[in-house]
C-alpha cells in the first residue's frame, strides 16, 4: 500500500494529534477534509476506528475495520478492531468476534494480542480450558510477563485469575 500523500497524510497526523488531546469533533473534522480519495487508505480507515471506538460507534468501527480488512489483510490491527467492534455491535456477540478473530491465528503467528483476545472471547464463552490455551500461546509469542499482568487486571478473563497465576 502506498504512504498517503500530502496534504492528507498532514490531515491524517493533525486529526490523530486531536484524537489523542480528546477533542473528537477536531479530528473528525480534520478526517473529513481527507479527500474521498483516500479515505479508503488503511491508515485512515484505523484511525477513523479509533475514533469511532471512543464515540462507542460500534456498528460504524465495525464497518471501517472490516472495510480495513478487505483492503489490508496484512494488517493485525484491523483483525482485532473487527473483532472488538463485532463484540459489542448492535446483533453482534463474542461468539461472533471469536468467528471473526479466529482467521487472523495463522496469519499472524507472533501477534500475542490475537490469541489473548481469543482467550478473553473463549472466557466468556464459558470455555475456560480453550481460553488458557489461547493465554499460553499469548505468553509465547509476546512478553508473557505484560501479558500476564494485563490479564490479571482484564474483567474477560476473571473467572481465571486463580489459574492465571499459576502460569
Amino acid at each position: 500500500m502506498q504512504r498517503l500523500p500530502p496534504p492528507d497524510s498532514h490531515r491524517l497526523r493533525a486529526a490523530t494529534g486531536w484524537l489523542e488531546l480528546g477533542c473528537p469533533e477536531e479530528a473528525q473534522a480534520e478526517l473529513d477534509g481527507i479527500e474521498s480519495v483516500n479515505q479508503r487508505h488503511p491508515d485512515v480507515l484505523e484511525l477513523r476506528w479509533e475514533l469511532l471506538a471512543d464515540e462507542h460507534e460500534w456498528d460504524e468501527a465495525a464497518n471501517a475495520a472490516r472495510v480495513l480488512v478487505e483492503l489490508a489483510p496484512e494488517r493485525a490491527k484491523g483483525w482485532l478492531y473487527h473483532a472488538y467492534a463485532v463484540r459489542r455491535s448492535v446483533g453482534g456477540s463474542v461468539e461472533l468476534a471469536l468467528e471473526a478473530l479466529l482467521p487472523a491465528v495463522d496469519r499472524f503467528p507472533a501477534e500475542s494480542h490475537i490469541p489473548y483476545n481469543l482467550a478473553c472471547y473463549a472466557c466468556q464463552l464459558g470455555r475456560q480450558q480453550e481460553a488458557l490455551a489461547w493465554l499460553d500461546r499469548a505468553f509465547k509469542v509476546g512478553n508473557k510477563s505484560e501479558l500476564k499482568s494485563e490479564a490479571l487486571e482484564d474483567e474477560d478473563l476473571k473467572s481465571l485469575w486463580t489459574e492465571i497465576e499459576k502460569l
